[in-house]
């Protein structure tokens, strides 16, 4: 009787409780990371206006003087935790034009700038409210500068009728939560450490620290440690391609993107790339055609809003779900617009000097007629397989225009019946908004061609999530086109490389459908679609995880008090950040997941290109050099992608390349000095010839050996052991053409087989060697010459002593 008294009495004694970290738990910032803070306060003090555009400065500087409060603090203390007084003790006034008097002024600007930017985190609010009202003790412990008393009245303006039992700042006490700081709160409050639990996002001082004490940890990560990762690549590209513009306040487009990552089910990594990558895009993207959709309305004016197809089929399937079916999904493409407004030949002429090959069936498929001459024009060629550029400028003398003008005149009135179909009202709207990826404009310059020649008086206006802007300039005078990612956003040079890797981003916005070829009776005709099966379900797992964010993304911003979009300016630039970081900087499982990919081109062909093709890259370092290799033509579609696929080092200088940052004199080549190369004929005489060997940014040397079909030579003796006796070798490649330059500029390169490659006197492992002797050499065999100039370019990093 007496134990069991004695134990109700104990239970009667137990204290529990529920403490919660204040920033980043209970409280969350709309900004991109903390010291976002810093930078509104940079704002908010008025330095912006008396030094304005060094943000970045001011930041850091903030941030350095916390670094040497806390130096400071622990030498004078034994603690680190210092007051917000104490950090800007150590501030540079006069670099700002300040003087100590100013202190108090940063410290209640840094104050307002958390009373603006933080927000009560409604899912953490509802767990403290059930623990209250579950009868447990609740309150807040938090690792922080601010003391309690500016603590509570942060609290309060984020949540005015919010109350709690306890309220524990580190700086007040001397000591956070990884030290003591836990146990003053259990002495002080008479806590039961055993039946109380703790909230909180850091790793070790809110979890490792309450389980010291005893106290049951609850982990509340921000992001994932694959979603931080990708924020941390998108702030570094923003630096890069944003320079200039402040990049941590950005409405709380970031917040938004972890909250509703936070709130959904672990899925497919597909889905997840869906829903933390691609739908934010998409969302920022819808504001944008709103805007653009309300700027062209007035007074007298029936808008109406079609996505073309295919590329905006997702941005339409987002549309249907913020908005209801209130735009069309208009199947356009390049092909039939540009024939349909053809009035003489010159619109075909230019279409097809933009197809890689075609032959005569296609030709045909495109243009509904096959003439004579053009018939014999292919039949010339081998396998009747021509270049567009050499059909495009032989057809004015195979066709008479007359047919064109006719075949175009079929088409142009198919093309109106389908968009009479497709887009209700169509008649009697005065503007219509064309919606899609982007990039030149070039189905609404057709189709205002198209609109001209049929008497039909309604503005076209362009909404692209990317333009090339000066290739606006032709828009018709009553029509306009703008882009959400324009030149006023990033630099044409990034725009540039953003569009030259857009093939990936297209994959995974388009339809599952072929593109369409012509109409019947208002329904569509499409080409047969080539892309298998497997990465059609990719690209539709992508887009039901994008479709999850924008379904959910007004919901959490609303219950946040987030607006991401309400300074178009802001969102486009961290959309361009967010799409450059998965353009350009894919990380390792994404470049496993969308690697395989294929391109389907559409014109002239039904073949698929690769998007990722390390090799080409590889090849075109080692026999055109880095910045080349750079700037190469497609295929593959993904050339970052493929940069990336060998290491995120060559990825990073492909970017850095694209934003203009890549100085020529540092990753270029240089000469290092001469090595006698020994070239054997099939006969059996030799002669030895001088060669340059480079060595370029990373270190790699490179040897160029030009050999003319006269020559006759049968094998290359390298000589690896007098100028890198020791080293990896990258590959060997060949390239030809009429002239040396000819060879050297081309860009359709040959590696040649590892195992065609002879090592002599040489130790080989992998892509490793080191010479056994001073006469080892590398022997490369000569293949057959098909022109009159061949170059074997060599690739070596050498380890250990090299030509300097």
């Amino acid at each position: 009787m007496t134990i069991a008294t004695t134990g109700a009495a104990r239970r009667a004694e137990i204290v529990s409780a529920w403490s919660f970290d204040v920033f980043d738990t209970f409280l969350v910032r709309a900004c991109t990371t903390p010291d976002g803070v810093f930078e509104r306060t940079y704002e908010l003090s008025g330095i912006s206006r008396t030094c304005p555009n060094i943000s970045v400065s001011f930041v850091q500087h903030r941030i350095q003087a916390e670094g040497r409060a806390r130096r400071a603090a622990k030498d004078k203390r034994g603690a680190v935790e210092v007051h917000i007084e104490d950090i800007y003790s150590f501030f540079p006034f006069n670099l700002f034009g300040l003087t100590r008097r100013d202190l108090s002024d940063l410290v209640e600007s840094e104050f307002a700038a958390e009373i603006e930017l933080c927000r009560v985190n409604p899912d953490m609010l509802r767990q403290y409210s059930d623990m209250k009202r579950a009868g447990h003790r609740v309150g807040f412990i938090s690792d922080t500068y601010w003391d309690s008393e500016r603590l509570a009245r942060l609290l309060r303006a984020c949540r005015p009728d919010l109350v709690w039992d306890f309220l524990y700042a580190s700086c007040d006490h001397g000591s956070g939560k990884s030290e003591a700081l836990f146990a003053t709160y259990l002495s002080e409050q008479g806590i039961d450490a055993g039946s109380s639990f703790h909230v909180g996002d850091n790793e070790k001082a809110d979890i490792k620290g309450a389980k010291r004490h005893g106290i049951r940890p609850r982990y509340y990560p921000q992001a994932s440690a694959q979603l931080a990762s990708t924020f941390q690549r998108e702030t570094a590209l923003f630096g890069l391609l944003c320079a200039g513009s402040p990049s941590r306040l950005d409405h709380g487009a970031r917040t938004l993107r972890r909250m509703v990552a936070a709130r959904s089910a672990e899925k497919s990594a597909a889905f997840n790339l869906g829903l933390t990558v691609l739908g934010p895009v998409m969302a920022a993207f819808d504001a944008f055609v709103t805007r653009r959709c309300e700027e062209a309305a007035g007074a007298g004016r029936k808008v109406a809003l079609g996505f073309l197809g295919r590329d905006g089929f997702l941005s339409h399937r987002v549309w249907q779900n913020l908005h209801g079916e209130t735009a069309a999904y208009v199947e356009i493409s390049r092909r039939v617009s540009l024939i349909a407004s053809a009035d003489t030949m010159q619109p075909l002429v230019d279409l097809l000097s933009k197809v890689f090959k075609i032959d005569a069936p296609t030709f045909g498929d495109m243009v509904k007629i096959m003439p004579p001459k053009v018939a014999t024009f292919f039949a010339g060629f081998p396998g009747g397989i021509v270049s567009g550029d050499a059909l495009a400028e032989a057809l004015p003398e195979l066709m008479d225009p007359a047919e064109i003008v006719e075949l175009a005149a079929g088409l142009r009135a198919r093309l109106l019946a389908y968009l009479r179909h497709a887009i209700p009202g169509f008649d009697d709207c005065t503007d219509l908004v064309l919606a899609d990826v982007g990039y030149s404009g070039s189905v609404q310059k057709a189709l205002r061609r198209v609109f001209d020649l049929e008497g039909i008086d309604i503005r076209l206006h362009g909404a692209y999530l990317m333009s090339l802007d000066d290739t606006f300039d032709d828009i018709a005078e009553q029509d306009s086109a703008a882009g959400f990612v324009s030149d006023l956003v990033v630099t044409p040079h990034v725009k540039r490389m953003l569009i030259r890797n857009v093939a990936l981003l297209e994959q995974a916005c388009c339809s599952a459908d072929g593109s369409v070829r012509d109409y019947d009776g208002g329904a569509v005709l499409r080409e047969i679609n080539p892309r298998p099966a497997e990465q059609l379900a990719l690209a539709a797992e992508i887009q039901a995880g994008a479709l999850a964010f924008a379904a959910s993304a007004d919901d959490v911003a609303r219950d946040y008090g987030l607006a991401p979009y309400a300074a178009p300016d802001v969102a486009a630039r961290w959309c361009a950040a967010t799409l450059a970081r998965l353009l350009l900087l894919p990380d390792h499982d994404e470049l496993a997941l969308l690697g395989t990919l294929k391109h389907d081109v559409n014109l002239g062909t039904h073949a698929l290109a690769p998007l990722r093709d390390e090799r080409f890259v590889r090849d075109q370092i080692t026999a055109r050099g880095l910045s080349a290799a750079c700037t190469a033509a497609a295929p593959p579609m993904w050339l970052a992608g493929s940069f990336a696929g060998l290491s995120p080092s060559h990825s990073y200088l492909y970017v850095l390349f694209g934003a203009n940052r890549l100085p020529a004199d540092v990753f270029e080549e240089r000469p290092c000095g001469p090595v006698q190369v020994g070239l054997f004929r099939a006969g059996g005489d030799a002669t030895l010839e001088p060669i340059t060997v480079y060595r370029n940014g990373l270190g790699e040397l490179r040897l160029r050996i030009p050999l003319s079909r006269t020559m006759a030579v049968a094998t290359i003796a390298l000589p690896l052991a007098k100028f890198a006796p020791e080293g990896l070798i990258h590959g060997v490649t060949v390239q030809q053409g009429d002239d040396v330059r000819d060879a050297a500029e081309s860009q359709d390169v040959t590696g040649l087989a590892d195992d065609s490659l002879i090592f002599a006197g040489l130790q080989r492992t992998g892509s490793h060697y080191r010479a056994e002797t001073d006469n080892g050499c590398l022997l490369i065999p000569v293949a057959p010459m098909t022109q009159e100039i061949a170059i074997y370019s060599v690739a070596i990093t050498p380890l250990g002593a090299g030509p300097k």
